[in-house]
């Protein structure tokens, strides 16, 4: 090895260094001491931005000073989204987007950088969930489809046409909002977690390629939320859950952190066991998918057990 490669290394490994100690622009290369200190005059997009956790988050996010991109489909939702922001005293812009669309996609994201010029925050929060046993899916093969374009393709390519400015400015951060289910292999989700995983799986791909950019990732492994995502399933009525303004204090502190993940207790323990004994894994898995019924129904009276196992595995959909 000559001299040169020593010095090509050598400047790698600053960069890389670097681009740790700058997890927080302009914050000293520490944590930002405030929500306000990580977002304020950035450029924060939202998507899912009309409801439920993407409209909290956005209302946060404006009240710290960012300003705030709001992506859905809904003109009318988005608008009083945005009134919200404005009325506590932060900016926010609407943008109509139908994130099932490919080219829809490319299309807001052109007109995003063309009237603000970057992205300085990207938070993946659009989301489709689907909860149904595989033994009822043989012949639904377009609920995988359906979900893989919402929840994988769609946040995929809206990275694909932002990175580059974010790379360029040597400056960005990319939130993934990703599910608990991922964490602990939950039945009846393997639509909807295996649309989660693969976007997983592309980000701890593409994040060793772009941080020496200073752009970072982060997924957020989010507990089960009182949305109306899961409104459709009246068991849950009866479940421990987050509120969205509880999961909005998730990602913004995501935001102000820049961790690689963040997740629940529960979620890392399910994590670590599926790594550890993932034979008696499943068979606890397996137990709890026998305790709560299929499709929603609320007919049957809560058990002890159905009691304890929620109450011991909270913020977990099963």
């Amino acid at each position: 090895m000559g001299p040169s490669d020593i010095t090509d290394i050598a400047s790698q490994s600053v960069r890389t260094l670097r681009a740790f100690g700058q997890r927080i622009p302009r914050a000293g290369g520490l944590l930002a001491h405030s929500l306000e200190d990580a977002v304020r005059d950035r450029i924060v997009m939202i998507t899912g931005a009309s409801s439920g956790i993407g409209k909290a988050t956005s209302i946060e996010l404006g009240k710290a000073g960012g300003t705030v991109l709001l992506v859905a489909r809904s003109e009318d939702k988005l608008t009083e989204v945005k009134r919200q922001v404005e009325v506590m005293g932060g900016s926010a812009y609407v943008h109509l987007c139908d994130l099932t669309d490919t080219d829809d996609i490319d299309r807001m994201a052109a007109e995003v950088l063309e009237q603000h010029d970057h992205v300085d925050i990207l938070v993946n929060n659009a989301g489709k969930s689907i909860r149904r046993s595989v033994s009822r899916a043989y012949d639904r093969f377009h609920d995988y489809q359906r979900t893989m374009q919402l929840n994988y393709f769609g946040p995929v390519k809206l990275i694909l046409d932002l990175l580059p400015v974010m790379r360029e400015q040597k400056s960005g951060h990319i939130v993934n909002v990703s599910t608990i289910g991922l964490q602990m292999n939950t039945p009846r989700f393997s639509a909807y977690v295996a649309s989660k995983a693969a976007l997983d799986a592309f980000a701890r791909s593409i994040a060793p390629e772009i941080i020496d950019d200073g752009v970072h990732i982060t997924t957020v492994y989010m507990p089960l939320v009182r949305t109306p995502m899961i409104a459709p399933t009246k068991i849950y009525d009866r479940f421990p859950t987050l509120s969205p303004e509880e999961a909005a204090h998730l990602i913004t502190e995501a935001i102000r952190k820049r961790p690689k993940r963040i997740g629940s207790t529960i979620g890392t323990l399910g994590q670590l066991s599926s790594a550890v004994a993932p034979g008696a894994q499943d068979l606890v898995v397996n137990r709890a998918y026998k305790l709560f019924p299929e499709g929603g129904d609320d007919s049957q009276r809560d058990t002890t057990e159905q009691r304890a196992f929620v109450q011991a595995t909270r913020g977990v959909h099963w």
